[in-house]
């Protein structure tokens, strides 16, 4: 993560709602902040919704929103320091050539610029993303890649790079928002935050969404498919390769060929990441000891659980816990 601008504060928040934008990702964004006012009793923050024609916007459920301006009023932008683009449903068709147009018009401007879900596609067609790093839904990132080669599309659940912060959708504004709130209100505001949302764990920018495996490799490997879910229902006791090749209808041969096409791993070393994620999960959630999660995840023994974690995550379970 590159966290640049540092010294800045961003306390007031301009969302531009694009046709058929995903109401959840919204919230998700807008109610930390509005939890952060409550907890500090103040007014730290200040938000406003913004629309191409200052008309309502229809979300991709079809619920309409009211918006406070339209990009021709004059004090759509007063006072702002970040614009966030919200974006969501058949995002090619609504990112309008005059909403590109305004945004175009920004750039030298005085903002920073986020994006919720699919917004990242309209700040990239703007320009805006040439030389960063973004994230964005996963059904879009490869497109992303091969349209703006300009831009590094993360897998990560949300990116912050110097002036431009950007997230996967869903829930995960709520995860960059606290980011963010945490930089200026300190982390018992953003952690009390949490509480009251009843959102059991903060993701990093570093982890990555979670794509879905038939996302993955289509239609093409419904074995490949039957033998990932194996391994997942398998996680603390694993099963041999010999008895997932069996119980999938494949030789071991076929199997591992699966594998390195589809996944570009072995079998166990994918079944190995399967458990590491596991124990990752358990060590955010729980306050059960090194040596249980090593158990509960199908390791030996301790040492080899500590080992293979560093080896995956650059650092020891120790260490992921005290961060």
């Amino acid at each position: 993560m590159n966290d640049g601008v540092q010294n800045r504060d961003w306390t007031s928040f301009g969302f531009f709602l694009v046709n058929g934008f995903t109401l959840i990702s919204l919230s998700s964004a807008i109610e930390p902040l509005r939890m952060a006012n409550r907890i500090t009793r103040q007014d730290i923050y200040r938000w406003r919704t913004i629309s191409e024609d200052g008309e309502p916007v229809a979300a991709s459920d079809n619920l309409s929103v009211n918006v406070d301006y339209g990009i021709q009023d004059a004090e759509a932008l007063a006072g702002v320091d970040v614009l966030v683009i919200c974006g969501g449903w058949e995002i090619e068709t609504n990112s309008t050539e005059s909403t590109i147009r305004w945004l175009r018009s920004l750039a030298k401007k005085d903002l920073c610029f986020g994006a919720t879900c699919t917004g990242s596609y309209v700040l990239a067609k703007a320009g805006l993303l040439d030389g960063y790093r973004c994230s964005v839904h996963w059904e879009n990132m490869g497109p992303m890649t091969d349209t703006f080669p300009k831009i590094h599309v993360s897998r990560s659940v949300y990116s912050v790079d110097r002036d431009r912060f950007t997230c996967s959708g869903g829930t995960s504004p709520i995860d960059m928002m606290l980011h963010i709130i945490k930089r200026k209100c300190g982390a018992d505001v953003s952690a009390a935050i949490a509480d009251q949302l009843i959102y059991e764990r903060v993701r990093r920018s570093g982890e990555r969404q979670r794509i879905p495996l038939r996302h993955l490799v289509g239609n093409q490997s419904e074995k490949l498919v039957v033998a990932v879910e194996l391994m997942e229902a398998n996680i603390r006791e694993p099963i041999s390769q010999a008895e997932i090749a069996e119980y999938t209808g494949v030789s071991r041969r076929q199997l591992q060929r699966l594998f390195e096409r589809y996944l570009h791993c072995t079998p166990s070393r994918y079944y190995s990441q399967i458990r590491l994620s596991r124990a990752r999960e358990l060590l955010h959630q729980t306050s059960m000891s090194l040596v249980e999660i090593s158990s509960l995840t199908g390791f030996v023994s301790s040492s080899h659980f500590s080992k293979s974690y560093k080896e995956l995550f650059g650092h020891s379970p120790s260490a992921e816990r005290k961060r």
